[in-house]
């Protein structure tokens, strides 16, 4: 198993989440062409798009949006 080191591991959640959120919005997005016969081509092209797009906005905005929920959050 790939056993990368756990100082990477905010990128290592940013690929793996990045992925599953552009997969789950294609496959929505791709819905329309199920009657075509064309999903899978539609869902696989539009999946790979998004998540290239996708993957260094989450990487970088998730350090700010880790601070700004700890800014609007406090301790019970």
């Amino acid at each position: 198993m790939l056993r990368i080191p756990r100082r990477f591991s905010h990128f290592v959640f940013g690929f793996i989440q990045s992925g599953l959120t552009c997969a789950v919005a294609a496959a929505i997005a791709s819905v329309p062409f199920l009657a075509a016969g064309t999903f899978a081509l539609h869902w696989l092209q539009s999946w790979l798009m998004a998540w290239v797009m996708m993957l260094p906005i989450v990487l970088f905005a998730a350090p700010a949006i880790r601070s700004l929920t700890h800014i609007l959050t406090r301790e019970d």
